[in-house]
């Protein structure tokens, strides 16, 4: 893990972020979030190993995926309130493998203890508000708000952490964050960075195992053919015209991609290179395409999929360095 979580960052995530075009904006995560190195195209991934994808655990066992899932939201409500804590440091060691690799930091427990005191550091009076959290194979997402205010999601910052759990024990680890936008956006965008919005439009169970991988490979395909390719046509196919946007910059609806992608400023291409699924979630972690396997992350994005559509978006996208 990054000690400070706003590292040196190192590719443009699209060309109009210099010219202001913030829709899109942002630069990738430094080393903290380098890529997995067993990745490969998504849409080959076998649901049981999802190797294709960044993960290496079966994605249909459901009861692993609850167990990682609870160990790593103990770091969150046990170890990130007091991390300088003797319980906490107890905590972090039965949950982090001592050589668990902590991209951009420290290896191990010690890790992960260093970036939770920075981020108290940095906000006084810091709690760690998880706002999504998904299970998938290996892997465990945490969609989180740094704040001093847990009832305030207009301040502090967003953050994506991305964890590897083996044998019961964090693994590997890689973080995203940036400052959450304050003020009223030129988009008009008043959603927050965090909250949901979609209504299903009639009661619906959880999704299956099989129906989570179905969704994953859907939106994974849909955010390569409109990132990667530059195919907006896939915006007509796989996106709610009015799907809810929650990046700051970016107003609701499909009709403001449809304007930049068709405005003739050309994005460098990238890609889905790890991804989760669970319950109507599906998060994607990208680089540029043809970047080394050991690359940062440009972003984390969250689509919520329902009823074959994209209806609801989330990202972190990490600014670049003063």
């Amino acid at each position: 893990m990054t000690t400070p979580r706003t590292t040196a960052l190192l590719f443009a995530r699209a060309a109009a972020a210099a010219a202001g075009a913030a829709l899109l904006a942002g630069c990738s995560a430094g080393p903290a979030s380098a890529a997995p190195s067993t990745t490969t195209s998504p849409a080959t991934t076998s649901a049981a190993t999802g190797s294709a994808s960044g993960g290496t655990g079966n994605r249909l066992d459901a009861a692993a995926e609850r167990a990682d899932a609870s160990l790593v939201r103990r770091l969150f409500t046990q170890v990130f309130p007091d991390p300088s804590s003797a319980a906490a440091v107890r905590t972090a060691g039965r949950i982090v493998a001592p050589d668990a690799v902590s991209h951009g930091g420290p290896s191990g427990p010690a890790g992960l203890l260093a970036a939770f005191r920075a981020d108290h550091g940095r906000i006084a009076e810091a709690h760690a508000v998880v706002k999504h959290l998904a299970a998938d194979g290996d892997l465990v997402a945490v969609h989180w708000q740094l704040t001093a205010d847990v009832h305030d999601e207009r301040q502090g910052e967003a953050a994506v952490d991305l964890f590897r759990v083996s044998g019961g024990r964090v693994v590997e680890h890689w973080s995203l964050a940036q400052p959450v936008a304050t003020g009223k956006p030129a988009s008009g965008n008043t959603n927050t960075m965090f909250s949901d919005l979609y209504r299903a439009p009639a009661a619906q169970r959880h999704p299956s195992e099989r129906q989570e991988e179905r969704n994953r490979r859907f939106a994974v395909s849909a955010y390569d053919t409109l990132f990667r390719d530059h195919d907006v046509s896939v915006l007509d196919r796989d996106f709610d015209p009015g799907y809810l946007q929650h990046n700051p910059v970016a107003p609701n609806g499909t009709a403001a991609l449809k304007k930049l992608f068709g405005g003739g400023t050309g994005f460098p291409a990238q890609e889905s290179v790890v991804s989760l699924s669970d319950g109507d979630l599906v998060w994607t972690f990208s680089r540029p395409v043809g970047a080394s396997a050991d690359s940062p992350f440009l972003a984390a994005d969250l689509f919520r999929v329902d009823g074959g559509l994209i209806r609801e978006h989330w990202d972190v996208v990490p600014p670049a360095a003063g």
